[in-house]
This record gives C-alpha cells, structure tokens and sequence, in this order.
C-alpha cells in the first residue's frame, strides 16, 4: 500500500485544484443543508440534486422548517430525485432534531445515526463535512479508488465490506479537519476521474501510486454487472402514479391513476400490467407515500 502520507500530498493538492463548486460545500453550509445533500446524493447524481436541493434550502432552510410542514410537501418538492422514501426520511429526521436536539443538528457521529433514515454512511459524512469530525466515510466512489490504488483490483466488491472500512480508516489523515478534505478529495477522484466505466488515469495525481495500473489494469472478475432495468419496472409504474399525484393540487380519483399505467408501449399484458399498478398503489399507501382518502381518491401524505 503506497504510504499515507503520499497520497494525502498527491491528492489534497489536487482536489484544491479541481474540486467542484457545489453549494453544500461552502463555508456558510449550515449542517441541515450537509444532511439534506447527503440524503439526497445517495444513488442520484449531482447534477440531478442540485436543483432540488437548491429548492428544498430555499423553502426549508431550517429543519424545523421541514417538520413544520405536511409530509405531502416533502414528497411533492422531492420531484423526480427517485426512492421518494426518502423525503420521509429527511421530513422525519427534522421532526427529530427538532423536538429532540432543540433544532440543532447533533454533531456526534453516534447521536446523527439514532435519527431517522440516517445510517453509518449519512452519520459520518455529517459529522465529516459539516462538523470538520475525522469519522470515516465510505461511499461507493472511495471503494473504487481503494480497490484500484490499494488492492489492484478493478472494482470493489458487490458490498461494503469491513477490510474497506478499516483500510479507509487506516488512510485518514489525523487531524479532524483535513480528514474532512481528504475523504471528500476521495469521492472527487472517484466521480471525476477513476470513474468505473472509463477510468481518466492520465489525469490522475496518483496513477503513479496504483496498484491496479501496475498490474497493468486487469478486467474485474466474477459475473458482469448489469445496470438496472427501468422500463416496465415497479420503479417506473411507482413514478408514474407519485407524478400524477404530484401534479394535481386536488385529491385524485383511481381512474385517472387507472390511466396513468401501463404508458403505451409497456411490455406485458394488460392483465399483468393493472395488477402491477394496483401492487404499486398499495405498497406506496403502505410506505407513507399516499393517502387513500373516502370515494376512491388518493393524494400525497399529511395535506
């Protein structure tokens, strides 16, 4: 493994240089707006979150702000960010902090991770870039980089793994504040340059260092892995009903939910298509989503 002390002098110097500018990174970020970017960022690209997160600080910027308003708001505002359980989450998590921590997001890694939707990933990266905390934060995109410039191997395993979080441990630099900086040059690295489709080594400050390249850069092993289908699926027909939902400032009937799914062109038959939207419409009454209300209509949660 190539010392600590040399990647932190190939890549700190790098992400100074080629950091992107977002606003959650900004020195006048207030923790809430680091825990909404993080919820937010997870399995969605940045350039679909800065919009949305623009929003959501301008509307909410406070999480007592969030929590004082309907669930529905939160849903409807989410737009089409994908997984919407997650404005539940986030409209859950400002409710805790504020009848639980005074409306201060708590700093501690192990108090962030008892508020609702938070896991150890979310409670680091909280602690890291909003408190300058020296907490350990693995993401996909670091798991990338360590596979490649550590253990040479193209990809990281399918899921996170304890020597992954320990190895990322061992990297951190020890002051608090620049390990806050280095694990977000980390995850810069990992979305600009060692991407996992078309890796930019010749712009990398630490090509030199990589075990994978020294290798000479082998193919990952074990089965492909496939990107996830969309059309057709539950993901999509779940989308389809949340917009129609989101759209309408009234309750809707069912027979326009009804026409909403299948969209033309939906594989399948019809028969399975209905049973799949009717299988949709539930789960999302089930998880908080909508609200079935009397006369067969239904709208987002809580307005």
């Amino acid at each position: 493994m190539p010392p600590p002390e040399v990647l932190h002098d190939r890549l700190l110097p790098w992400f100074a240089e080629h950091r992107r500018d977002l606003p959650w990174r900004e020195p006048d970020r207030s923790p809430w707006g680091v825990l909404v970017s993080e919820v937010m960022l997870q399995q969605t690209p940045v350039s679909r979150v800065l919009p949305v997160w623009e929003r959501w600080m301008s509307r909410w910027p406070t999480p007592a702000a969030l929590a004082s308003a309907p669930t529905g708001d939160a849903v409807r505002e989410w737009g089409r960010l994908g997984y919407p359980r997650r404005a539940l989450r986030l409209h859950a998590a400002a409710t805790a902090v504020r009848d639980a921590h005074d409306g201060e997001v708590p700093a501690d890694e192990a108090v962030l991770r008892t508020l609702p939707g938070v896991g150890d990933y979310t409670a680091a990266a909280v602690a890291a870039f909003a408190f300058g905390a020296r907490a350990t934060v693995v993401d996909t995109n670091v798991r990338r980089v360590q596979a490649r410039t550590v253990t040479g191997t193209a990809l990281p395993a399918p899921a996170l793994t304890r020597a992954e979080t320990a190895l990322a441990a061992r990297l951190l630099p020890e002051d608090g504040e620049v390990a806050a900086r280095w694990s977000v040059a980390v995850m810069e690295l990992g979305a600009l340059v060692c991407t996992a489709r078309a890796p930019r080594c010749a712009e990398c400050p630490i090509a030199d260092l990589c075990s994978w390249r020294s290798a000479g850069s082998p193919p990952p092993t074990g089965p492909p892995r496939r990107g996830q289908r969309w059309a057709g699926t539950d993901r999509q027909c779940r989308g389809i009903l949340l917009q129609v939902l989101r759209e309408s400032p009234e309750p809707v009937p069912a027979e326009r939910l009804r026409a909403a799914w299948p969209v033309p062109g939906a594989a399948g038959e019809q028969d399975d298509a209905e049973r799949q939207r009717e299988r949709c419409l539930d789960a999302l009454v089930a998880e908080g989503l909508v609200e079935p209300l009397p006369g067969a209509l239904f709208r987002l949660p809580g307005r």
